[in-house]
């Protein structure tokens, strides 16, 4: 698995296309494998796709303490310099866009265009997890059953009229189960998670933004999509209708198309 090193820490990496570099960065427990096939495929075209495990995920090397969405963007900045690749568009998504918002704001140069999905900045406008998911994923993870932790996971990730198709689930347990990851490393991400806050520092962005949010999100509600692109100076905020928090799963197609214009059309 091809690695390189951040900061004392190996980074696993995977590369594919050509054309101008374009950094995704996932979200909590999420791999290089989440982003799926078909969503990678369609954005491949006229890009160079980068995607990556953060430290302590998948193939990337064990993390060794807690650390901050701050940190995870310093590792972003460390994986280009390692790659040798000096600006880049980026993508983020949930706590990807966390890391991305501090990516942008710690590295402003590093960054050719920047695209935030269904996340979350912090502050008086911003809107954590709806309960009621938070109760379907603990009760699963109480039972100790695996197979309804992950299809709470993935109900409350995706729309419901998603969730009815019985392959889209069979196609998300086997991405799940392809690369899986240590529960301590989850939970030292949602301490970071729960303490990240930019909303206050979004007005210092000047990469071009796109902010992309489905209006059926459970983990983090589309108010926070509005939010952030009221915030960042000149941001596009599309909205998906009847999309859930894994917009780039329910629509790989769509999603790609906004953010491929995005990206290649800006200046």
């Amino acid at each position: 698995m091809p690695t390189v090193d951040v900061a004392g820490r190996a980074l696993h990496h995977l590369r594919r296309g050509t054309g101008e570099p374009y950094l995704l960065i996932q979200g909590l427990s999420g791999t290089h494998a989440s982003w799926g096939e078909p969503f990678l495929s369609a954005m491949e075209p006229g890009l160079e796709l980068i995607t990556y495990d953060h430290r302590g995920v998948g193939y990337s090397e064990a993390h060794d303490g807690p650390f901050t969405i701050a940190d995870l963007a310093d590792d972003a900045a460390g994986l280009l310099d390692a790659l040798g690749i000096e600006r880049a568009h980026v993508l983020g998504i949930s706590m990807g866009g966390m890391i991305a918002q501090e990516l942008a704001l710690r590295h402003p140069a590093r960054l050719r265009t920047l695209a935030l999905g269904c996340t979350y900045a912090g502050g008086p406008e911003g809107r954590l997890t709806d309960p009621a998911a938070i109760q379907r994923l603990v009760g699963a993870m109480a039972s100790g059953d695996a197979e309804g932790v992950l299809r709470a996971s993935y109900d409350v990730n995706v729309s419901p009229a998603f969730a009815e198709d019985p392959d889209h689930y069979a196609a998300f347990r086997a991405m799940a189960l392809s690369v899986p990851v240590g529960v301590p490393v989850i939970f030292d991400q949602l301490r970071a998670t729960a303490v990240h806050d930019t909303s206050a520092r979004l007005g210092e962005i000047t990469a071009p933004t796109i902010v992309v949010h489905g209006d059926t999100d459970l983990m983090l509600d589309v108010a926070n999509g509005r939010a952030i692109a009221r915030a960042i100076p000149g941001a596009r905020l599309e909205i998906l209708e009847g999309v859930g928090h894994m917009f780039w799963w329910e629509q790989p197609e769509r999603s790609a198309a906004l953010l491929r214009e995005h990206a290649l059309g800006a200046q």
